[in-house]
C-alpha cells in the first residue's frame, strides 16, 4: 500500500428511501491515523453514511475501498466482519453478563495468553485495569465508553467508526473522555470517521470536518478553514452564533450602520447579507453622542443602545438595538461586563472578519471590503 493509499475511501455513495435521497453522491478519504468528522445536523445523512461503511446498510449507488481495495459497490460486498472495522455506538453495546475483561476480548483471535495481554495491554492504556474483573453495571458512564473503546480497539481495526459516542457523557466528564479518547485512538493509528452534530466537538477532535446537510457533503477541510471561511451563512451558524446585517449593492458598494462595504464581486442591486460573529464586534462607550473616529479596519462605528446583557461564565453576551434601523445585534467579551439596558454605546465591526453572502444563498463566501 502506498503512503499516499486513504485506508477508508468512499466515492459518489448515495442511498435512497422511498425515492428520496438520504445520502446523496458524498464521496470522502480518511488516511491512517487521520480522524475525520461528519458533522451535521439530525437526519443530514451521517449516520446512514456511517452504517453503509460499516456493511450494516447497503448503498444504491457509489464504491467503498480499504486501503485500495474495493469492498463494496452495487453488485460485490465485503461482508461487515471482514472489513477491519471498529464500531463505536452511543450505547457503549456492552454484554451485561461478561466481565470488562471478557467484553475487551470478545473479538479476539489467538491464544489464550495473547488474548489476555492485549486486554491488558488496551485496559491500562484507557486507565481501567483496576475494574477487569468487574461487570459493566458496576462502572459509570465514563467508564463504560473506556472499556467500549478498549473493545472496539482489541482487534487492531485499520478503520475506526463512531457514532455520537460521547452524548451520554455529562459535559464536564466528556471533555476528558473525548481527549483521551482522541490520545489512543492516535497512538493506535487507525483511520477515525467520527459522527457528530456538536461543531465544538468537531473542532475538538478532528483533523478534518466534512460538514453535511440534507444528505450532501457542502464544506470539507481543516477545523480552522472551515471555522473562518464558510462556504456559506448556513455554515457559519452552524458552529457559532452570527449577527446579519442586510444591505443592497449599488455601484459595487452596500450602505450599512457601519458605512459602505466593498462588494465588487456581487451583483447590482444585490440584495446581500453580511455575516458577523458575535466575538468580532468592538464596542466603545458614548462619549455625550460622539462615538470613535472611522478607521479602515473597523469602518464607521453605529450607535446602539444596549438592550440586554448577561454573564455567561467566562464571558458576558449584549444585546444591542440599532438606533439606525431599529435591529438587533449581539456582542460577546471577555469577562464581566454588564452595562445596564438602555445604556447607549457604540459599535464597531471588523472588517476583515465578515463574510458577504447574496441573501438568496451563494455557495462561495466573499470578504467584506
Amino acid at each position: 500500500m502506498s503512503d499516499t493509499t486513504p485506508r477508508l475511501e468512499i466515492r459518489n455513495i448515495t442511498r435512497r428511501f422511498g425515492g428520496r435521497a438520504v445520502v446523496d453522491d458524498v464521496s470522502l478519504a480518511v488516511m491512517p491515523g487521520q480522524v475525520t468528522c461528519l458533522l451535521g445536523p439530525s437526519g443530514c445523512g451521517k449516520s446512514t453514511t456511517l452504517r453503509i461503511i460499516a456493511g450494516v446498510d447497503m448503498q444504491d449507488e457509489g464504491t467503498i475501498f480499504v486501503d485500495g481495495a474495493l469492498v463494496c459497490d452495487t453488485i460485490f460486498r465485503v461482508p461487515p466482519e471482514g472489513r477491519s472495522i471498529g464500531l463505536m455506538f452511543q450505547d457503549f453495546a456492552l454484554f451485561p453478563h461478561l466481565s470488562v475483561a471478557d467484553n475487551v476480548a470478545f473479538g479476539l483471535k489467538g491464544p489464550k495468553a495473547a488474548r489476555r495481554a492485549r486486554v491488558e495491554e488496551l485496559l491500562a492504556r484507557v486507565e481501567m485495569l483496576r475494574f477487569i474483573d468487574d461487570y459493566p453495571h458496576e462502572l459509570s458512564g465514563g467508564e463504560q465508553q473506556r472499556v467500549a473503546l478498549a473493545r472496539a480497539l482489541a482487534p487492531r481495526p485499520g478503520i475506526m467508526l463512531m457514532d455520537e459516542p460521547f452524548s451520554g457523557l455529562d459535559n464536564r466528564l466528556r471533555d476528558d473522555i473525548r481527549d483521551q479518547t482522541l490520545s489512543v485512538l492516535k497512538e493506535e493509528g487507525a483511520a477515525v470517521l467520527l459522527v457528530t452534530h456538536e461543531p465544538e466537538e468537531a473542532m475538538r477532535m478532528a483533523d478534518e470536518i466534512a460538514l453535511m446537510r440534507g444528505g450532501r457533503i457542502v464544506q470539507q477541510g481543516a477545523p480552522y478553514n472551515i471555522y473562518n471561511a464558510p462556504v456559506d451563512k448556513a455554515a457559519a451558524g452552524f458552529f457559532s452564533d452570527i449577527n446579519v446585517i442586510r444591505g443592497r449593492v449599488h455601484g459595487f458598494l452596500t450602505d450599512t450602520p457601519f458605512g459602505q462595504f466593498m462588494t465588487p464581486a456581487v451583483p447590482e442591486d444585490t440584495e446581500v447579507e453580511i455575516i458577523i460573529r458575535p466575538q468580532h464586534l468592538k464596542i466603545e462607550f458614548d462619549r455625550n453622542g460622539v462615538g470613535p473616529a472611522p478607521t479602515p479596519e473597523n469602518g464607521a462605528a453605529a450607535r446602539a443602545v444596549v438592550d440586554r446583557a448577561r454573564f455567561m461564565g467566562s464571558e458576558s453576551l449584549l444585546e444591542f438595538r440599532m438606533e439606525y434601523d431599529g435591529s438587533m445585534l449581539k456582542a460577546t467579551v471577555p469577562g464581566v461586563f454588564l452595562p445596564k439596558p438602555g445604556t447607549p454605546m457604540w459599535l464597531m465591526i471588523r472588517r476583515e472578519r465578515c463574510f458577504v453572502f447574496p441573501a438568496t444563498g451563494s455557495t462561495q463566501s466573499r470578504p467584506a471590503g
